[in-house]
């Protein structure tokens, strides 16, 4: 394979567009350029959260993650373009059931934090929430693969179980809230 990136600067953006991969030029603020920037902000944090202490049955899912989500920036980046695959869905929904098996029933809601890991990885969720609703907003003005929207919703969920199961595995309670009124 050759060089994808063989010069980092071009100054074709100088004047406030950026390329998509169709070889199209766009407004760098617009609704699809927002879109791929909030997927790839999730991707770094998810890549932050690895750098920390990550179980080792949740690493090979993250790192399978962030290729997905470069996947998923790629159908945003040229419009009509599909690469990832239902069966990432249903990976999802099957490691969402598998890990909320060995987690206790909530009874309230919980906070962001318990462990360090945790915290980024509701950091990931929240972020994860933030990119969706910016497809969505895409979605309603330009066409984007309803795989993409399925995967986001499905990969904010397994988020929330992965902070939990982190917490778990490390011995650290999750966050109760707390609805005083006073």
């Amino acid at each position: 394979m050759g060089n994808r990136l063989s010069k980092i600067y071009t100054r074709t953006g100088d004047q406030g567009t950026t390329g998509l991969g169709d070889g199209s030029r766009i407004n760098k603020d617009s609704l699809r350029v927002e879109a791929m920037g909030d997927v790839d902000e999730l991707n770094s944090v998810i890549g932050l959260m690895m750098t920390e202490a990550v179980p080792q049955n949740l690493q090979a899912p993250l790192t399978q993650i962030q290729h997905d989500l470069f996947n998923v920036g790629g159908e945003i980046c040229i419009p009509g373009y599909v690469i990832l695959k239902q069966s990432r869905i249903e990976n999802l929904e099957k490691m969402i059931d598998t890990l909320n098996d060995d987690l206790t029933p909530l009874k309230e809601f919980i906070l962001p934090g318990g462990t360090k890991t945790a915290a980024y990885c509701h950091l990931a969720r929240t972020v994860c929430r933030r990119a969706e609703r910016k497809l969505v907003e895409l979605n309603r003005n330009e066409k984007v693969t309803e795989i993409s929207l399925q995967y986001l919703n499905r990969l904010s969920d397994l988020l929330f179980v992965m902070c939990r199961t982190i917490n778990k595995q490390a011995g650290v309670s999750d966050v109760l809230w707390q609805n005083e009124h006073g």
